[in-house]
Order: structure tokens, then C-alpha cells, then sequence
């Protein structure tokens, strides 16, 4: 009997038109950010494909993509302690 009450609860019982509708359009948006994103790392993997085919390492070019994002003291600060954890390990 508890469950013939849940099952007759319709989406109008829970959420009004005006959110209905605002939940309507966040969906579609994500749906055509999400296309964009597929279609950017579509643009992206062909890139790397470029750069490779012109001879570049496409790790190392991945490599510095990502740490021209970083703060530059951040940097510095990482470098440093992969040398002394390299030093103590005597792989430098």
C-alpha cells in the first residue's frame, strides 16, 4: 500500500514548472558544453598529432602544457624537491 502512494508521486508533485523548466535548461547547457568538450579534444588529439608527425615528443610537449599552468614559485618549489629527493637517492 506504501508503495502504490510513493509510485502515484508525480515530478509535478515534487518540483514546480519554473524549476522544472530552469532544470530543463542546466541540462541542455551541459549537454552542449559537453559536445564542445568533444569536440575541443577531438581539436586537441589532432594537434598532438601534428606536433608528432613534425617530430616532437608529444609526453614532453604534455609536460610542458602542464607546467605553464603552474605558478612559477610553485614550480621552482617542486624542481627543488624532486632534486633533493633524486640527491638522496643518488640518482643525480
Amino acid at each position: 500500500m506504501a508503495d502504490d502512494a510513493a509510485n502515484s508521486i508525480t515530478s509535478d508533485d515534487v518540483i514546480n514548472a519554473a524549476a522544472q523548466g530552469r532544470l530543463r535548461t542546466i541540462i541542455e547547457r551541459i549537454e552542449r558544453l559537453e559536445e564542445d568538450k568533444a569536440v575541443i579534444a577531438g581539436d586537441l588529439k589532432e594537434v598532438y598529432a601534428e606536433a608528432k608527425g613534425e617530430g616532437f615528443d608529444v609526453k614532453i610537449l604534455r609536460k610542458v602544457v602542464s607546467l605553464r599552468k603552474k605558478d612559477k614559485a610553485k614550480r621552482m618549489e617542486e624542481e627543488a624537491l624532486l632534486d633533493l629527493y633524486l640527491s638522496a637517492i643518488g640518482e643525480i
